[in-house]
């Protein structure tokens, strides 16, 4: 589990494809000495596995799952990715419950600025987020974006039933994240809240629970 405060940016230095997966190699000066092999590492939002570790660098495999649902195949050497360490037990969550297991990809619409201060501004974020996602994402809920532990400002209904997404983002997250390095277009890893898809489960089922049929009705000995 993560909890969406980053740690550390690094760079990717190579994408390798190879037979059924892609292998990713990134650099991270202050993280790498800290892992061992096998360990899992969140890159902007996506847990992985790391492999074949140095003092600076760690590699790790993206297998189609990966390559399906994110953005990380889309990267080129010199990108910039999030990086954080899973949480340990009993470590206050300072974000919130991210699992590193990526929903879908969404689009930077637009970074802007809230202030003309160069040494202090808040900024707004704008993403386009996919329909399928949308029931998901609510005013003042939680979502990480790229890894991020963020909070919905407000939603806008898109075209196709897609959501555009507003973010306020203070000027410590724009800094130590990779936030300052995207785009208008740019993909970003999307994982909605873990809680609202068991939340929409429970509904489902409390709901066929509710509808009497005549199977359900002999299934119950009637």
């Amino acid at each position: 589990m993560f909890t969406g405060l980053i740690a550390e940016t690094g760079t990717v230095v190579s994408l390798e494809k190879k037979v059924g997966v892609t292998r990713i190699r990134v650099a991270a000066p202050t993280l790498a000495a800290q892992l061992g092999t096998g360990d899992s590492i969140a890159v902007s939002g996506v847990c992985l596995t790391a492999l074949n570790i140095t003092p600076e660098s760690f590699e790790a495999d993206l297998l189609e799952e990966t390559i399906r649902r994110t953005s990380l195949t889309h990267l080129s050497p010199g990108t910039h990715v999030n990086l954080e360490l899973p949480t340990p037990a009993g470590t206050p969550l300072g974000g919130h419950v991210v699992q590193g297991h990526v929903d879908g990809v969404g689009y930077l619409l637009s970074l802007t600025a809230v202030t003309s201060d160069a040494d202090y501004t808040d900024w707004t974020l704008k993403i386009a987020a996919p329909a399928s996602l949308s029931p998901y994402i609510v005013e003042k809920g939680s979502i990480a974006i790229n890894g991020i532990s963020l909070t919905v400002a407000k939603t806008e209904p898109a075209a196709d039933g897609a959501k555009e997404v507003v973010v306020a983002v203070i000027p410590h997250t724009y800094a130590v994240t990779n936030l300052h390095t995207l785009q208008a277009g740019d993909p970003v890893n999307l994982e909605v809240d873990v809680l609202a898809k068991y939340a929409e489960q429970r509904a489902a089922k409390k709901n066929e629970a509710e509808t009497i049929t005549e199977l359900s009705l002999i299934a119950a000995g009637f």
